[in-house]
C-alpha cells in the first residue's frame, strides 16, 4: 500500500505544485520591480525591444530578473515539497530528482 502511495503523490502534487509556481511568479514579479527601482531608480525595466535602451542596461535587468525567479522559483518549490513531506511522510517528487 505504501509503494501505491509513493507512486500517486507526484500526481496529486501537480495541482499544488502548479498553484506554487503561479504564487512564486507573482511574488517574483513584484520583488524584480522593488529590485529595479533600488538599482535603477526606475519604475519600469527596460524591454529588449526598447530602442533607446542599451545592452548594457537590457542584459543587467534580464540578468536580475532571471536571478530573482530562480531564487523564489527553488524557495517555493521546496517550501511546498517539505509541507508535503511534513503531512504525508512522502516527498512529493519520486527519485532524487524534480523539475530540473
Amino acid at each position: 500500500m505504501a509503494k501505491k502511495k509513493k507512486q500517486k503523490l507526484p500526481l496529486a502534487y501537480k495541482p499544488v505544485g502548479f498553484a506554487l509556481g503561479w504564487v512564486g511568479g507573482t511574488l517574483a514579479g513584484l520583488a524584480f520591480q522593488k529590485t529595479w527601482k533600488v538599482v535603477r531608480h526606475e519604475d519600469d525595466a527596460p524591454d529588449a525591444l526598447d530602442p533607446d535602451r542599451g545592452w548594457g542596461e537590457i542584459l543587467l535587468a534580464a540578468a536580475i530578473q532571471g536571478a530573482i525567479f530562480a531564487a523564489v522559483r527553488s524557495a517555493v518549490d521546496r517550501t511546498g515539497a517539505k509541507a508535503i513531506e511534513r503531512s504525508t511522510g512522502v516527498w512529493p517528487v519520486g527519485g532524487k530528482g524534480g523539475r530540473d
